[in-house]
């Protein structure tokens, strides 16, 4: 019994739209509801393809080569190379053996830049933020002048600290020993110990406006009464940070530390620019192992296992990390 029938009866005048309908014109209004929950996804399938594509077509011609004994006799047909399986990572991770201890060393040696480049430029990046929030005049230009070393191409501003580090010709050891006559004689920057703090200096430098940026944007976020309210309790700047700038800003921190540490940890263009592609022992980044094992060396086959073996890495410090945050987060 339909509802026009049941109104007709009960004297109450049926709502429009309620009639009866065909069953022809559920059936259409449903395929159409489907059509139209599916078009977004097929929009965005091409461009997941070529992401894909783009992604993981290295990565599995990466995981492949690694399997490999490949040098650059077998370049150019690398698909024909002889099968290594996993000898390769076996060279590689046998620490008694040149290859495994030279990668371990580089590992302990990037892990440590990793550390130093990242609390660093955090802590600046923070610190300065926290500065220009509460200035009123000259921010804007303090702000553009900050951006500037992350502005600038790659090559350009690490070359610039390649020539400001010479022994004989760089400005720093004019200023120190000719000017200043703090240092005896001129220093090596570019090799021996020193070559560590100055690869750190030059990674803190081109890193920490990007923490900067980053906090600087969720400082955007925190509405003004709570500062206001906070000073008339008494709150100093300090507590201020502690007690507010910090817990707001939270979730940004988790990412940007984050970011900072992968960025850091797989930088291959700073050491390479400063260093010109030879780096000595002490600043040795996992990257420039892996090029030397690569492009210098030729075995390709080894320089893959270490990438495939790096990325890992990476993988699980990024899901261990999201994990603890989370917990934390959930917890809180």
């Amino acid at each position: 019994m339909s509802i026009s029938a049941d109104s007709a009866r009960s004297g109450v005048p049926a709502a429009p739209g309620t009639g009866d309908r065909p069953a022809g014109v559920h059936g259409r209004a449903g395929r159409a509801r489907k059509r139209h929950r599916r078009t977004p996804y097929l929009f965005l399938l091409p461009a997941l393809a070529l992401e894909l594509f783009v992604h993981f077509g290295p990565m599995l011609a990466g995981l492949v080569m690694s399997c490999l004994k490949l040098t650059q006799y077998q370049l150019a047909q690398w698909w024909a190379a002889p099968w290594a399986g996993l000898g390769n990572y076996r060279v590689v991770l046998d620490l008694d053996q040149p290859v495994g201890a030279s990668l371990f060393k580089s590992f302990l040696i990037t892990a440590a830049v990793t550390v130093i480049v990242v609390a660093t430029a955090w802590t600046l990046g923070v610190a300065g933020a926290v500065s220009l929030q509460r200035m009123k005049r000259g921010r804007g230009m303090l702000r553009t002048l900050f951006l500037v070393p992350y502005a600038l191409p790659v090559f350009a501003a690490v070359i610039t600290w390649r020539f400001l580090l010479q022994r004989d010709n760089g400005m720093l050891n004019h200023v120190l020993v000719d000017q200043l006559g703090l240092l005896p004689g001129n220093a090596f920057y570019l090799i021996g110990p020193n070559s560590f703090w100055s690869l750190c200096v030059v990674e803190i430098w081109r890193e920490w406006p990007f923490a900067f940026l980053m906090i600087m944007a969720a400082l955007q976020s925190i509405p003004d009464e709570l500062y206001e309210a906070s000073s008339m309790d008494g709150a100093g700047p300090w507590r201020q940070l502690r007690r507010i700038t910090l817990p707001m800003i939270a979730p940004v921190n988790q990412v940007l530390i984050l970011v900072l540490a992968l960025r850091t940890f797989r930088d291959f263009e700073t050491p390479y620019v400063l260093f010109g592609g030879s780096a000595p022992d002490q600043a040795r980044l996992i990257s420039l192992e892996i090029y030397q094992n690569s492009f210098l060396t030729f075995n390709f086959g080894l320089g893959s296992a270490m990438s495939v073996l790096l990325l890992l890495f990476l993988m699980l410090v990024t899901g261990g990390y999201l994990a603890v945050t989370r917990r934390r987060t959930l917890d809180a």
